[in-house]
């Protein structure tokens, strides 16, 4: 699910092409209709769906169609890779445990948005990016698994952004590899990766 140029979707499509996994891409769904993701999806024959958050009256609305179309293809696994919706607990409910994220941050640090301006103001050493199943809190779901990368003196927000972002594709396309392989297992708010794994972080 995207709402962008789905950067996050080249790099697990790629990843999955390269790796020969096990699984296939049935659909990526936009609520976006210009969306730069939905012409990659194309060029690789994955089918691109638009479902318009903006032809429905409410949130919950909009969620029971997006339920319905992503039911269609009866997914085993959910990537929201720059999906910009905050989903209803319903929604999210449905797809309990089957559904990831991916945030720019070292969570539980900067939740939410702007993350970038908001780790160079409070002066932070290290930013990253976080995989974590989706729960009904916002980014507060047990992570999967963390990419590390410094901050720099000279760094602005693009600077920064611009180095998480490509920590993001790598941590993405090992975390989804985890899922399919059957190696996730939650307990809690914790996730065990079995057999265990030395790269529950990843650093630059």
């Amino acid at each position: 699910m995207i709402s962008g140029r789905g950067s996050n979707l080249q790099a697990l499509v790629k990843a999955a092409q390269n790796e020969a996994w096990q699984a296939r891409f049935v659909a990526v769904i936009s609520n976006q209709p210009d969306a730069k993701g939905l012409d990659f999806a194309r060029q690789n024959g994955i089918p691109a769906i638009v479902v318009n958050h903006r032809d429905f009256a409410s949130r919950e609305a909009f969620d029971e169609a997006l339920a319905k179309t992503i039911d269609s293809f009866s997914p085993d696994l959910i990537a929201l890779a720059g999906f910009m919706r905050v989903l209803t607990d319903p929604f999210i409910d449905r797809y309990q445990g089957r559904m990831i994220n991916i945030h720019p941050s070292l969570l539980p640090h900067f939740p939410g948005l702007h993350t970038h301006e908001r780790a160079l103001e409070a002066g932070v050493k290290k930013h990253g990016a976080s995989v974590h199943f989706v729960t009904r809190v916002v980014d507060e779901g047990p992570i999967i698994c963390q990419g590390e990368v410094p901050v720099l003196p000279n760094d602005d927000a693009d600077t920064l952004a611009a180095r998480v972002l490509k920590m993001e594709h790598r941590i993405y396309p090992l975390a989804v590899k985890w899922f399919i392989n059957g190696r996730l297992h939650q307990e809690g708010s914790q996730v065990q990766i079995s057999p265990p794994e030395s790269q529950y972080i990843v650093q630059a």
